[in-house]
């Protein structure tokens, strides 16, 4: 069965798949591939990579079987470049999820070969200037860019918006964590593989909710305070034998001018469900909501099942990967608004607020 987009289907190219059971890129293929996002046709799979320089390695042998069977199964086409693929066949969608100091380059090579959308994995580009040069490239060719902040439509922080609201006064804390391994070796590894940081990586889709729901920015930030109990910061070798400088774990409340106050606290060796709790004016918690919730738990036990060495957060976090993708091409396709997806503009002022208190939070805890 050749996998080509039908009508009312945008034709996906998948721009930076990364090694199975590890890459994002991979998971959002899988997703498409099952037929979970009806408005996506995964037509195209770019890997320079695994399809280059790294196609001897062990990963690049995993990928390679990978390749294999999705071609006969599903009829994807798989290439090391942009320009190795024709002309689109229907509304283009490239969705780039390949490492962020990439991002600009395959921006500027997903639009000349005719991406009609882009859908972005966050942070979008290593820095602010970076971000706000591809924001104005996109615009000037007619291109929209959407991001993947899964987390502004997650089901936790709907209800805990909405139990907030009711209760005036009360404080609201975004928790995130990762699986990592509490070793030298496992968190210098994530370092060097995430080398813009914590705080526009793992957490900066917390950062996005505060700028798209708090009223964060920049310009309205009055305080930042990193709770310096539970924050911590290491230097650690990467694989390469470089040392990285990044937090392991940071908690932090920031106070806006316009009278909002939203804490965050991230944990790279925490497990991998995010939640959200409300406290009430005395400081006391009075509501947690959690991704997964207990309905989702069933759809993440069967996931671990069904790939049973994937990185454990891509099944809390599914349902909501589903939902963005499937709004974004149906968008591609069809030009009406994505309903609650973030756009580049939303993503600028979230990088621009990462760049701002990554380092009043590092002198804090020094």
């Amino acid at each position: 069965m050749a996998m080509n987009a039908k009508e009312g289907q945008a034709e996906v190219i998948l721009v930076g798949c990364g090694a199975p059971n590890r890459g994002m890129g991979w998971y959002h293929g899988i997703q498409m591939l099952e037929g979970r996002c009806e408005s996506a046709s995964l037509d195209y799979v770019i890997e320079p990579w695994f399809l280059g320089g790294g196609a001897d390695s062990d990963a690049g042998k995993e990928f390679a079987e990978w390749q294999s069977g999705v071609e006969k199964s599903y009829g994807t086409t798989f290439a090391g470049s942009l320009a190795d693929i024709p002309e689109p066949a229907a509304p283009r969608l490239a969705l780039i999820s390949g490492r962020t100091g990439d991002n600009p380059r395959l921006l500027t090579e997903s639009i000349a070969h005719g991406a009609k959308c882009i859908y972005l994995e966050k942070p979008g580009a290593p820095t602010v200037v970076e971000l706000e040069q591809m924001a104005s490239e996109a615009e000037a060719a007619g291109v929209e860019v959407l991001m993947g902040y899964n987390k502004n439509v997650c089901k936790y922080v709907a209800k805990t918006r909405e139990f907030a609201s009711a209760n005036p006064g009360s404080h609201v804390t975004f928790v995130t964590n990762n699986a990592y391994e509490n070793t030298a070796e496992s968190l210098g590894e994530c370092f060097e593989r995430n080398a813009e940081g914590m705080l526009k990586n793992m957490v900066i889709h917390e950062l996005a909710l505060l700028v798209s729901f708090y009223d964060v920015s920049v310009d309205n930030i009055e305080s930042v305070t990193a709770d310096k109990e539970f924050s911590e910061m290491q230097t650690l070798p990467g694989p390469s034998g470089k040392d990285f400088t990044d937090f392991n774990k940071i908690k932090f409340t920031i106070k806006t001018k316009s009278g909002a106050e939203v804490s965050v606290q991230g944990d790279r060796c925490g497990g991998s469900d995010s939640f959200a709790t409300v406290a009430d004016t005395a400081g006391k918690e009075v509501f947690r909501y959690y991704m997964p919730d207990e309905d989702d738990k069933v759809m993440v036990a069967e996931l671990e099942k069904k790939y049973p060495t994937a990185m454990p957060y891509f099944f809390t976090q599914d349902p909501d990967y589903v939902t963005v993708k499937e709004r974004v091409a149906k968008h591609t396709v069809d030009g009406k608004p994505a309903d609650g997806v973030a756009t580049i503009g939303v993503a600028v002022e979230t990088l621009k607020v990462a760049e701002y208190l990554t380092p009043m939070l590092q002198e804090q805890l020094k």
